[in-house]
């Protein structure tokens, strides 16, 4: 939780049922928000590479999608998740998209906040990681916002040419203060 956002993990077999279903209704039911502009639905945004992941090892899914819940109306307004574990060397990579109609106010910023703030108090999260195209102003102002340190390029299958941006796990926790015993 933030202060104006919940962030819901999806349960494995939710992912599986919103990917291969994603009209079903169930999904929200008995749950405290509902979906009214169809997030993850309509544009099924990382959920294509999130579920063969977790159909491999569920165990995974602690570190993937997160509905973006608004607590003010308990409506779904985006969805967030790590790209994968910790690799090898601590790095965790993450993703953030928000509905056109709840942009510009400041959500994925304190999503981010949120989902990093969680992850640095994991023992194997050494590294926050964060890519972007250049073109891509709003989420570049995001991440340099937060202090991240400009580290290079890499190409993307899908979005092409992307900007790479990392923080150190404890850098970031005393730049915002989060408490862990680290």
């Amino acid at each position: 939780m933030t202060n104006r956002l919940g962030l819901y993990l999806i349960s494995a077999s939710d992912l599986i049922l919103l990917f291969e279903t994603p009209g079903d209704v169930a999904i929200c039911e008995g749950k405290p928000f509902s979906n009214p502009h169809r997030v993850l639905v309509d544009d099924p945004g990382p959920l294509h590479w999130r579920v063969p992941q977790v159909k491999e090892d569920p165990s995974l899914n602690i570190w993937f999608v997160r509905w973006i819940v608004l607590n003010s109306t308990h409506e779904i307004i985006g969805s967030v998740s790590f790209h994968a574990p910790p690799d090898a060397k601590g790095m965790i990579e993450i993703g953030v998209g928000i509905h056109q109609n709840f942009r510009n106010n400041g959500y994925a910023k304190e999503a981010l906040l949120g989902m990093w703030s969680w992850a640095i108090n994991e023992p194997a999260v050494q590294t926050l990681r964060y890519t972007v195209s250049a073109d891509n102003i709003p989420s570049v102002k995001i991440i340099k916002g937060f202090g991240f340190n400009h580290v290079g390029q890499q190409t993307d299958e899908a979005d092409g040419i992307e900007e790479i941006f990392e923080i150190d796990s404890e850098v970031f926790r005393r730049r915002f203060e989060i408490p862990g015993d680290h």
